[in-house]
C-alpha cells in the first residue's frame, strides 16, 4: 500500500503548482509539501504577517518560486498565472481571523470574496490547468447551533463579517463552477472547507495553540474565554492530505469530484477548549490554565 507521500507523488512530480496564501500557517506547509514532492511550486501571497513565521523558518522563499503580491491585484496576479503556468492551483490565500475581521470587515470581504474571484477569474482565462482547490472553511454555514456537523449541502450564511465572506466566496465559486466550469473538459474545480487547524509554524493571533504557547513562554496563565467549547481540531497535515488528495481526484474524475467538500475529524473526536488549554500545559511540563478573559 502507498504511502501518502508515494501516492502524491505520482500526481505532482514535475508539475506546475501555484498556490497561494504560501507564507501563512497552511499555505506554507502546503508550498513545503509540494515542493519535497517534487513540483515546480509558484507561491503567491502578501509578506509574512508574525515574526518566527513558518515560511521563514522554512526558508522556502529559496525554494520555490515566491511572488510577494496582493490577492485584490488582478494584474499582478495575471502576471504570476503567465509566470507560473499552473496546471494545479491551491487557492488559501486569506483574511483567516473572525475577531479581526469585525476591526476590518472591508479587508476581510476584498480578500475573501474579490480576492477569491480574482483567482477564479484567472483560471477561467487559460487553458492547461487541471484542477482547482478553493480552500474556504467551515465557517460558511449558517450557524444553527446544531450538534452535528454540517453537510456541505446546508444552508451558507454568517453573521459575522468573517463568516459572510467565507460564505460569500463560495456563492462566488458556485456561480463560476455551474457558468463556466461544468463543462471544461480536462478541468475539475472544487472548495475545500475546513476548521479549527492546529499544528506547528502558527502564530496568528487570537488562535488557541499560539495563544497557549505566547502565555506559557511569557510565563503567564493560559486565559480561555470559552473552556467548554467542543471543536473539531485537526492538525495542519490531515486537511493538506486531502487537498493533494481532492486535486489528483479532480484530474482524474472532475465529474465526480467538483464540488464542496468537508474536511474534519470523526464525529465525538473534538475536545473541548479547556482539555486543549491542560494539555498544553502538560506537555509544555508546566503552567496554569484560567478561566475568563485575558487582561
Amino acid at each position: 500500500e502507498l504511502t501518502a507521500m508515494e501516492s502524491h507523488q505520482g500526481t505532482f512530480k514535475g508539475r506546475r503548482v501555484l498556490v497561494t496564501g504560501h507564507t501563512g500557517f497552511k499555505g506554507s506547509w502546503l508550498a513545503l509539501w509540494l515542493n519535497e514532492l517534487g513540483a515546480e511550486v509558484t507561491g503567491y501571497a502578501l509578506a509574512p504577517e508574525y515574526e518566527r513565521s513558518h515560511f521563514e523558518l522554512l526558508d522556502l522563499g529559496n525554494h520555490i518560486c515566491h511572488i510577494e503580491a496582493d490577492l485584490r491585484d488582478l494584474n499582478a496576479l495575471g502576471r504570476a498565472f503567465d509566470e507560473a503556468k499552473p496546471e494545479f492551483v491551491f487557492h488559501l490565500a486569506a483574511q483567516a481571523l473572525v475577531r479581526r475581521s469585525y476591526d476590518e470587515p472591508l479587508t476581510t470581504f476584498s480578500t475573501n470574496v474579490l480576492g477569491l474571484t480574482n483567482v477564479l477569474e484567472e483560471v477561467r482565462r487559460r487553458d492547461g490547468i487541471r484542477a482547482l482547490v478553493l480552500v474556504t472553511s467551515d465557517k460558511c454555514y449558517e450557524n444553527r447551533e446544531w450538534v452535528w456537523g454540517y453537510r456541505e449541502n446546508d444552508q451558507l450564511g454568517g453573521l459575522d463579517p468573517y463568516s459572510a465572506s467565507k460564505a460569500g466566496a463560495e456563492m462566488a465559486f458556485a456561480a463560476y463552477q455551474h457558468s463556466f466550469f461544468q463543462d471544461r473538459k480536462d478541468f475539475g474545480a472544487a472548495s475545500a472547507r475546513a476548521g479549527n487547524v492546529i499544528g506547528g509554524g502558527d502564530w496568528a493571533e487570537d488562535r488557541i495553540i499560539p495563544d497557549c504557547i505566547r502565555a506559557l513562554e511569557a510565563g503567564k496563565p493560559i486565559v480561555l474565554r470559552n473552556p467548554d467549547a467542543t471543536r473539531p481540531w485537526q492538525h495542519v497535515l490531515d486537511p493538506l492530505n486531502g487537498y493533494l488528495t481532492l486535486a489528483a481526484a479532480l484530474a482524474k474524475n472532475p465529474e465526480i469530484f467538483r464540488g464542496a467538500w468537508n474536511f474534519g475529524p470523526d464525529v465525538g473526536a473534538g475536545l473541548t477548549v479547556g482539555d486543549l488549554g491542560e494539555r498544553a500545559v502538560k506537555y509544555w511540563g508546566g503552567g496554569t490554565v484560567e478561566v475568563g478573559r485575558p487582561k
